[in-house]
């Protein structure tokens, strides 16, 4: 079953060789990734913390939740926007591009507990991420 989207804009990721995407509504900035600190007895897919300009920020590895290799841990994080104010962040191996999905087909017939839907590019699918489904 397909939607037509209008008036959306996303980021488009990689994560690996594939591309991802997300509503640019839950992002509040793009950094580039610090040392990070483990935390015991975290989720497998939480990385670390890492300090954002005074802001202790949770560092989430999407791949993990995604069920992808998880090899070569990118450089940039997403940071999200959050109901109760934690900062979260996502790291990714490339930020891409920013898209408008006016009147873009998205494929919902695909959708999980963590994919909104698929939507087709020059030849290529994006993969449209809920967030919620990943942070922690």
């Amino acid at each position: 079953m397909s939607k037509t989207v209008s008036a959306l804009q996303v980021l488009v990721f990689r994560l690996e060789d594939k591309q991802y995407c997300i509503d640019i509504a839950h992002i509040d900035e793009i950094v580039d990734r610090h040392e990070l600190t483990k935390l015991p007895d975290s989720k497998p897919h939480v990385e670390g913390v890492m300090d954002l300009r005074g802001t202790t920020t949770t560092i989430v590895n999407p791949k993990t939740v995604l069920g992808l290799s998880g090899s070569g841990t990118g450089n940039r994080v997403i940071v999200f926007e959050t109901e109760d104010e934690r900062s979260i962040g996502w790291v990714i191996d490339e930020v891409n591009q920013v898209i408008s999905l006016d009147d873009v087909e998205v494929d919902e017939s695909v959708e999980s507990q963590s994919v909104h839907g698929v939507i087709r590019q020059d030849g290529e699918f994006i993969i449209w991420v809920k967030p919620s489904a990943i942070n922690v």
